[in-house]
C-alpha cells in the first residue's frame, strides 16, 4: 500500500473517536478494524460494518459529524426525477453518487467518501455547477442509483441482455452454463453465470417474490412478480435460452439432460448480505421449458401476529384460538395469498421449550428453529396421511398438515384434533364458509366436520400505499357508490393515493397486507355444518353472527388511507 493511501487511511480514521465516545465500538474492535483495514487495503469504516462492530449508518453519520456535513437517510428523501435527469446513470454509477436537490445554483450530491477529493473536482467538471457534498452509507446510495434509474450497480440484466442481442457470437450451452453453483460470480465468468447472477440479484433488490423465464417462438420472457403483480424485464435472445436453464438446472441440482418431465429443486444464493433460498420449478411447454423461482426470503417469516394486518376485533379472536389446546383451525385462499406466512406468525407465537411443534410440508419452505419439519416425499409413499400417523405417535401439541388435498389428509387431521391436538391447516377455496362445504364434499363425514372445526379465517393481499410518495384524493361519486361507501363514512375517511416515486419503482405501491375475514364456529353454525347446508346459507349466517367479510375489511383499509379501491375490487367482491 503507498504512503498515500496509509496518510489518508490515519486521517478518516479519526471519526472513530466519535465512535468510541458514543460507545458503539470498543478499543479493542477498533484495533481489530484498522489491522483488517490494513491488510486488505480497505477503509477503516467499512472494515467495522464487515466485522459487525457497526452498522454503515453509524459510521456514516459519525463521518458526518468528524467532517461537520450533513447525513441523510436515503430512506427518508424523495428526489424529484427532474432531480436525477441532472446526472447521467453513467456518472452516478462510476462513481457512487446521486444527485439529491438543487438550490441557487448548487448541486447537493449524496457521496459515501467525504475525502476523494478528485472524484468532487470531476463532477465539478462534467455537471458543469457547484458542488455541495451530503453523506450516506455506500450500500444505501447502490440501492437508491438502482431504485431511481431502475438498474443494478455495475451493470443490469438489462443491458448484459443488450450485449447479447448486439453480438452475433453464440455460446454453448457447456460453456455458458459454466462455473460450479458455488463459484463466487466476477467479471471473468462465463456470461451466462453473470447474466444468471445479474437476474436473481435484480429480483432481490425489486423485492421480487417470483422470477418467470418463460420460453416462447421468437423470445424468452422475463418476468418479476413485484407485490403480487407480475412486471416485464428486457427479453434475452432466443438461443440463450438453452444455456440459462442448463446454469439454472446446474445451481439447483437438477438432470441437466432431463426436458421432457417436470423437475423441481432448490438454490441457495446469498446477494449482498441476505441468504436466500429459491425455490425452483421446470414445466416442459410447446416451446422449451419453462423456468419459475420463488424468492424465499427469511424475513417474511419473521412477521409477528400483530403485522398481518387483522383488525382489533379479529386479531383479539385470532389470539383466542390459537391459544386452545385442540382443535382444527384452517386458513383458506389462493396460491400467493399468504397463508403460509399467517400459520407461520401463528407457530412462531406458540414456540416455545413447553410445546412440541410438528409440521407436514410439501415442501418445507422456510426453516423455524425449535420446530420439527417434515417434508412430503411421495415418490417414497411419505405423503401426508403417512406423516400425520406417524407424527401422532410423536406425541406433539400442536400438528401444521401444509394443505388438506384429500379426504384421507382431511380425515387425519381432523381426527388428530379430535384426539387432543391443536392442528392448522390450508384449503382452497374462495372465502371462509366454503372451507365448511369444501370438507364434506372431499368426503368428511358432516358430523366430524361440525365437531373439530373451530374456525375458519380466508385471506387475500392487497398492495400497500407507498409511504413516500402518498397524498390525499377524493375518489369519484361513482366509485364510492360503486364501493358501497355512504356519504357519511367518505366524510371521516382519509383516502390516499400513491403519486410514484423512486421508492416504490412509479408504482405508488410498496409491500402488502392481508385483508380477511374470520369465521367462528357458532352452534348455529356447527348444527348447518352437521345437516350439509350450503355454502351460501353459511355465509348468510355467519355475516348476521358478526363475521366481518373479506370486502368490509378492504373497505376499512381503504377508508384508512392503507390501500386504495381499486386493491379492494381485484381481490374481493361486494356482497
Amino acid at each position: 500500500m503507498s504512503s498515500t493511501s496509509s496518510k489518508r487511511m490515519a486521517k478518516s480514521a479519526d471519526f472513530t473517536d466519535i465512535l468510541l465516545r458514543q460507545k458503539v465500538i470498543s478499543t479493542e474492535q477498533l484495533e481489530e478494524a484498522r489491522k483488517m483495514a490494513r491488510d486488505s487495503s480497505t477503509r477503516v469504516g467499512d472494515a467495522l460494518v464487515r466485522l459487525g462492530y457497526a452498522t454503515g449508518v453509524e459510521v456514516m453519520r459519525a463521518m458526518a459529524e468528524y467532517h461537520r456535513m450533513d447525513f441523510v437517510d436515503l430512506e427518508e428523501v424523495v428526489i424529484p426525477p427532474d432531480v436525477i435527469e441532472l446526472v447521467p446513470e453513467s456518472v452516478a454509477r462510476e462513481n457512487t453518487i446521486l444527485p439529491m436537490s438543487k438550490e441557487d445554483g448548487t448541486l447537493r450530491v449524496i457521496v459515501s467518501d467525504p475525502q476523494d477529493l478528485d472524484t468532487f473536482e470531476k463532477l465539478r467538471f462534467i455537471l458543469d455547477s457547484k458542488i455541495d457534498i451530503v453523506l450516506a452509507p455506500r450500500e444505501n446510495i447502490l440501492e437508491a442509483i438502482n431504485r431511481h434509474y431502475g438498474a443494478l450497480e455495475g451493470e443490469s440484466a438489462d443491458s448484459m441482455l443488450q450485449e447479447f442481442t448486439d453480438t452475433a457470437i453464440d455460446f454453448t450451452e457447456t460453456e455458458m452454463a459454466g462455473a460450479r453453483p458455488e463459484e463466487v460470480v466476477d467479471e471473468s465468468s462465463a456470461p451466462i453465470v453473470r447474466l444468471t447472477h445479474l437476474i436473481i440479484s435484480e429480483a432481490v433488490q425489486l423485492r421480487a417474490s417470483d422470477i418467470h423465464v418463460e420460453p416462447f417462438e421468437n423470445e424468452v420472457r422475463i418476468r418479476y412478480r413485484i407485490d403480487g403483480v407480475l412486471v416485464k424485464r428486457d427479453s434475452p435472445p432466443r438461443r440463450l435460452l438453452g444455456a440459462l436453464l442448463s446454469r439454472l438446472k446446474i445451481m439447483a441440482k437438477m438432470d441437466i439432460a432431463e426436458r421432457r418431465r417436470t423437475q423441481d429443486g432448490r438454490i441457495k444464493v446469498t446477494v449482498g448480505d441476505k441468504e436466500l433460498d429459491l425455490r425452483v420449478s421446470m414445466l416442459p411447454t410447446n416451446h422449451g421449458q419453462s423456468c419459475v423461482m420463488r424468492l424465499l426470503d427469511k424475513d417474511n417469516i419473521k412477521v409477528g401476529v400483530r403485522q398481518l394486518g387483522l383488525s382489533e376485533k379479529c386479531f383479539q379472536n385470532f389470539q383466542a384460538l390459537i391459544k386452545r389446546p385442540n382443535g382444527i383451525f384452517l386458513v383458506t385462499g389462493p396460491t400467493g395469498s399468504g397463508k403460509t406466512t399467517t400459520l407461520y406468525a401463528a407457530l412462531n407465537e406458540l414456540n416455545g421449550p413447553d410445546r412440541k411443534i410438528i409440521t407436514a410440508e410439501d415442501p418445507v419452505e422456510y426453516y423455524l428453529p425449535g420446530i420439527n419439519q417434515v417434508e412430503v416425499k411421495h415418490d417414497i409413499g411419505l405423503d401426508f396421511a403417512r406423516i400425520i400417523r406417524a407424527v401422532l405417535r410423536q406425541a406433539p401439541n400442536i400438528i401444521l398438515v401444509g394443505e388438506m388435498r384429500d379426504t384421507e389428509t382431511a380425515e387425519m387431521g381432523i381426527q388428530a384434533s379430535l384426539t387432543g391436538h391443536l392442528v392448522f391447516s390450508t384449503l382452497h377455496t374462495n372465502d371462509a364458509p366454503s372451507a365448511v362445504t369444501r370438507l364434506i364434499d372431499m368426503g368428511v363425514p358432516p358430523y366430524l366436520v361440525a365437531s373439530s372445526l373451530m374456525a375458519v379465517l380466508a385471506q387475500r393481499l392487497v398492495r400497500v400505499i407507498c409511504t413516500k410518495c402518498r397524498q390525499p384524493y377524493s375518489p369519484s361519486k361513482t366509485m364510492l357508490e360503486a364501493a358501497g361507501i355512504t356519504p357519511a363514512m367518505a366524510a371521516n375517511a382519509t383516502f390516499m393515493k400513491g403519486k410514484g416515486c423512486g421508492n416504490c419503482q412509479k408504482t405508488g405501491f410498496r409491500g402488502r397486507l392481508g385483508v380477511f375475514e374470520l369465521m367462528m364456529m357458532q352452534p348455529k353454525l356447527r348444527e348447518m355444518a352437521f345437516n350439509s347446508a350450503p355454502s351460501q346459507n353459511i355465509r348468510k349466517e355467519a355475516i348476521a353472527g358478526g363475521m366481518d367479510t373479506m370486502y368490509s375489511d378492504g373497505i376499512r383499509k381503504v377508508i384508512n388511507g392503507v390501500t386504495t379501491l381499486e386493491e379492494v375490487f381485484r381481490v374481493a367482491k361486494r356482497e
